[in-house]
């Protein structure tokens, strides 16, 4: 539990969903605030809040692939390294400690930017062994967080691949996706596009506190709407589920998706690893202190015994008891709403045609 009175001991943040700011995994220093009886006075709820800084980055390359067997993409990207939103759970939080940085408050207030990602991508499509999969934007970090009103990444990759005619995929918690629906509407109907909003609760009071600049579960859901009205094919994901905390939300989340135009689910339980472990226990107490002993006993026991299990075969849906009955719950709730399979959807990789490689000299034909 958080000492309020010691004001180096973890404590919440208004607006962000870390507690603390631990050193990363990586880092060679440890360092140890200490009061000096000359701070205390000003660190109370008056005090500055932690900012949002946005660095530049220049990538030298921005598609990744993979070959886990429980990912069904091959290729993904970000346009961004952290996540404004702040998400106590992401499980991205501990690559935050690559950059010598914390996967605490660092991960949702230092951010990175690449701001030559339609350059690089361009680069990268134009290679002639270049080989067409559809490209997931949004696996590591949400492309649509709120920085992306400013710098338009994301909406820089869309019109490239729809300009050349290349698949994706999107997965987002904020409705600012609905900005780009005049990109996606064409690529829809040309079947290049699938977009994923993850709705995990329609408890805004709770939502606030785990997801505290994601967009409200109801704004989720009209999202959900707006782009199924438009005809962009549009799943939901329940993730991922807490047990003892969201899993009551489940079938209620589903039922709004299906009804705003979902055709599709799928869904995901906590995963704890490296440094975000200790980053959740400490949200827990001081957001759920009542029910943290019994929240961490459900995610143990449906991970072996750990706090977590990085097993293909387990970490996204879990093992043991508490885990077959989540299964079984969205069985009989995507059965009843008709949902369909995300992977069934195949885009279409035959229009693709190779982007013209930028030149200085511009081209003759």
């Amino acid at each position: 539990m958080s000492d309020f009175n010691d004001p180096f001991s973890p404590r919440a943040h208004r607006g962000r969903g870390a507690a603390s700011n631990p050193e990363g995994r990586f880092e060679a220093l440890r360092r140890q605030a200490e009061d000096d009886g000359w701070q205390s006075a000003l660190l109370d709820d008056a005090a500055p809040r932690p900012r949002t800084e946005v660095s530049e980055e220049r990538a030298r390359s921005v598609i990744t692939r993979n070959d886990s067997p429980d990912i069904h993409f091959s290729q993904a990207m970000n346009p961004y390294r952290g996540c404004e939103h702040g998400c106590i759970y992401c499980f991205a939080r501990p690559s935050h400690s690559y950059l010598n940085l914390s996967p605490g408050l660092d991960f949702e207030t230092k951010l990175r930017a690449k701001g030559n990602l339609a350059e690089v991508l361009r680069h990268e499509l134009s290679r002639p062994g270049y080989r067409v999969e559809p490209i997931n934007i949004g696996s590591n970090t949400d492309p649509y967080q709120p920085i992306e009103k400013r710098w338009r990444l994301t909406r820089a990759a869309l019109e490239l691949l729809a300009g050349c005619g290349h698949p994706c995929t999107i997965v987002t918690k904020n409705a600012l996706v609905e900005r780009d629906i005049d990109l996606l509407a064409p690529m829809a109907r040309a079947n290049l596009v699938q977009v994923f909003v993850s709705v995990n609760s329609l408890d805004n009071h709770l939502a606030a506190k785990l997801e505290p600049r994601a967009s409200a579960p109801h704004r989720r859901i009209k999202a959900i709407r707006a782009l199924a009205g438009a005809g962009v094919p549009v799943g939901v994901l329940v993730a991922p589920i807490i047990p003892a905390l969201n899993d009551r939300d489940m079938e209620a989340v589903l039922e709004q998706a299906a009804a705003a135009g979902a055709s599709c689910a799928g869904y995901t339980v906590l995963r704890l690893p490296y440094e975000l472990k200790t980053l959740f226990r400490e949200w827990l107490a001081l957001h759920a202190p009542d029910r943290a002993a019994h929240v961490m006993s459900l995610v143990q026991q449906m991970n072996g015994g750990r706090d977590y299990d990085s097993d293909f075969r387990t970490r996204m849906r879990g093992q043991g008891v508490f885990a077959d009955l989540l299964k079984r719950r969205f069985e009989v709730a995507c059965r009843r709403h008709e949902f369909g399979r995300a992977r069934d959807l195949q885009l279409d990789t035959t229009r693709f045609v190779p982007p013209r490689p930028s030149s200085p000299q511009g081209q003759l034909f």
